[in-house]
């Protein structure tokens, strides 16, 4: 794979995101507006996590077997009939009616995202050589991509909240539509080659990882990203806009801040946990560097969550420890992104990608469904005791991740 194909395919993914980010941000503050219930929110987004699911597992037998530029257009075209499909909702119908329909699209757009994320995942792998990673270019490479991403999907959830608030619910879906047909266009022209395409037949019975070192990070891994959407998906914008008066826009507004700041320190993250030894970005120093902060982003959890439910300083307590929540979730995040490429070898690098992906949607589907439900129950204080239950777990089940590739 060369550098050229590598940029484009760069390309289409940040494209892609800054939709995904708009998409979501539109149908929460849409819906939300037109009176649906935390819990009915959070439905809306279960069948795209479900979908991520099978799609990561599946989705990365078929680029193994076919390659990962198939596996990047078909999400694009996906996420282009998402958005069309969401215009058809008319507020004559009932309210089971809607919810189904838009949980059905928004499978579909699940399907889109982890088609696309783990074709540019794993096309990371293919342009950095193993034997060219001695100063920890791999995890550089990473990083920037991820960090990249995630600011690119911050700034779709304020382009997301612009459009709903000035143009209105369909013409938002039509824009953000439009941006991909171009850079579906402009892929299939540009983009050649059968790159990431094994080159031994595997087996659909294969599809589930031998590796310990890959199971135990995919473990880790569902915990960790669980810890951030029960709070993230449904409670948090919730809260902000009924219990803090903020307006859609403010909403939006910090919701993109986060996740762009979190992007940024994703893409910093190799020099944030570099050492001054000469061997600061080995895997060996990475796995330790994992061990540390999962272990600090429980004890944000727990801080915050002890002084939301007490009332303390409320808005200052909870912007400022979502903050710093933040910025170590992104340390983790990026770590774990390099371990996984770093655990796998070439061949099969979007097999295992995609494995590991799966692991984070059933993450993202457990983070979901406990958004809705305790924030029901409780208010944002159980989002926050329950995230810092489930960093836990991924902080008890980092401990086990091995420091070397024979482990």
């Amino acid at each position: 794979m060369n550098k050229s194909t590598y940029a484009l395919v760069t390309l289409a993914y940040w494209v892609f995101m800054l939709t995904d980010g708009a998409l979501r941000m539109v149908v929460l503050l849409h819906f939300h507006a037109l009176g649906y219930s935390p819990v009915q929110l959070a439905f809306l987004f279960l069948l795209y996590e479900c979908a991520g699911i099978v799609t990561n597992l599946i989705g990365g037998w078929v680029g193994s077997r076919y390659g990962l530029r198939r596996t990047l257009f078909i999400g694009l075209a996906l996420q282009i009939v998402a958005l069309c499909s969401l215009t058809v909702v008319d507020s004559s119908w009932t309210g089971a009616l809607a919810v189904a329909f838009v949980m059905g699209v928004q499978a579909l757009a699940g399907v889109a995202k982890d088609l696309t994320k783990m074709s540019s995942k794993s096309a990371v792998k293919l342009i950095v050589n193993d034997e060219q990673d001695s100063d920890g270019k791999l995890f550089k490479w990473v990083a920037a991509l991820t960090g990249s991403k995630n600011a690119i999907k911050g700034v779709g959830f304020f382009v997301g909240s612009l459009l709903l608030t000035s143009l209105g619910f369909d013409s938002a879906l039509y824009i953000l539509a439009a941006m991909l047909v171009a850079v579906l266009a402009a892929s299939l022209i540009w983009v050649k080659g059968s790159f990431g395409q094994s080159k031994k037949k595997t087996k659909f019975t294969q599809l589930f990882s031998k590796s310990s070192a890959i199971n135990r990070l995919s473990f880790a891994r569902s915990f960790l990203f669980a810890s951030r959407d029960v709070w993230f998906v449904v409670g948090l914008p919730i809260f902000l806009h009924d219990v803090l008066g903020w307006d859609f826009w403010q909403v939006g507004g910090f919701m993109a801040f986060w996740v762009i700041g979190y992007g940024f320190v994703q893409a910093f993250a190799p020099k944030i946990t570099k050492s001054r030894s000469k061997n600061a970005l080995t895997l060996s120093h990475t796995v330790h560097a994992a061990k540390v902060w999962i272990f600090a982003l429980c004890g944000i959890c727990a801080l915050m969550a002890l002084a939301v439910s007490y009332d303390f300083h409320l808005t200052v307590t909870l912007i400022g420890g979502l903050c710093i929540f933040g910025f170590i979730f992104a340390i983790n995040s990026s770590i774990h992104s390099y371990l996984i490429l770093a655990y796998t070898d070439s061949d099969d690098v979007s097999l295992n990608v995609g494995f590991y992906y799966m692991a984070n949607a059933c993450g993202r589907l457990l983070g979901t469904l406990l958004s809705g439900a305790m924030y029901l129950l409780a208010g944002l204080p159980a989002c926050l005791w329950t995230a810092a239950g489930l960093t836990l777990v991924a902080a008890v089940s980092s401990l086990r991740l091995p420091a070397k590739l024979n482990s």
